[in-house]
């Protein structure tokens, strides 16, 4: 027998526990594989027909965890400017006429700082602060550049923004 199997199991029951709590009864394997996707932070996919809890089950670990629920919704035509950020034009262009009725000069750097980017989920999600999940909903409809956009992303928990 091992030794260790019994604390082991202790925290997924915990989380299953924890989970049933906040309304969502998951059973042994799912609670096992959202605490091994927790503590290994890596993503979990989670795939089935609508309308079996896949939602729900990401709200429901949100609450257990204190942390924030992301949610980007996929669709055909997906691109990386709608699912992880935009950039402010209608504040940049107002910055240049601030500067130019101020008769100051003003650097392309100056436009481009992180005070004018806007954040999708994708960046809200790797850049946030606190804790968070984040439910990628319809996976299955974005097109395929997007979802190997997406993996590249979930893979390093990074994104250049030129």
């Amino acid at each position: 027998m091992n030794p260790l199997a019994p604390a082991t199991m202790a925290a997924p029951r915990a989380l299953r526990q924890a989970l049933h709590e906040a309304g969502y009864v998951a059973d042994e394997s799912l609670a096992t594989a959202c605490w091994l996707a927790r503590e290994l932070q890596r993503p979990l996919l989670l795939e089935g027909d609508a309308g079996v809890g896949k939602t729900a089950l990401a709200a429901a670990l949100a609450r257990v965890q204190g942390a924030e629920l992301v949610r980007l919704q996929c669709f055909e035509g997906l691109d990386l400017s709608q699912a992880a950020y935009e950039w402010n034009y209608g504040r940049q262009l107002m910055a240049i006429r601030l500067h130019e009725a101020g008769g100051q000069g003003l650097r392309e750097q100056d436009l481009f700082g992180r005070e004018y980017l806007l954040e999708r989920p994708l960046l809200r999600a790797i850049s946030s602060p606190r804790p968070c999940v984040l439910l990628i909903d319809e996976i299955d409809r974005a097109d395929e550049a997007f979802e190997a956009l997406l993996l590249e992303v979930l893979a390093e928990y990074q994104i250049t923004v030129p």
